[in-house]
């Protein structure tokens, strides 16, 4: 499977993240978040994997009751059904 960028549209979420779905499979979805200051993504689980690679910017990431905060270079992986959280600690913060 191949992704091209200009394919894929950018969306708003509903906590103002914007994102651009990459591409995805029946149990992974890769998409580009950007963020602002502030967002923050609410607690939630789904049934997918979910692994988060941080390109711009700090998180306060928090996955099944564990809290760090990452930077540029760093990432989060929550199995299926594991409560996850993000919060955006600079603006212009992007993440994978």
């Amino acid at each position: 499977m191949f992704y091209i960028n200009s394919a894929s549209d950018e969306k708003t979420l509903e906590n103002g993240v914007k994102r651009t779905v990459k591409g995805h499979i029946d149990d992974l979805m890769v998409c580009e978040l950007k963020w602002n200051k502030g967002m923050v993504g609410e607690t939630h689980a789904h049934p997918h994997r979910q692994c988060g690679y941080i390109i711009k910017g700090a998180f306060e990431a928090t996955v099944g009751g564990e809290t760090s905060v990452l930077h540029a270079g760093d990432c989060f992986y929550a199995e299926a059904d594991v409560p996850h959280s993000l919060v955006c600690l600079e603006d212009n913060s992007v993440m994978l």
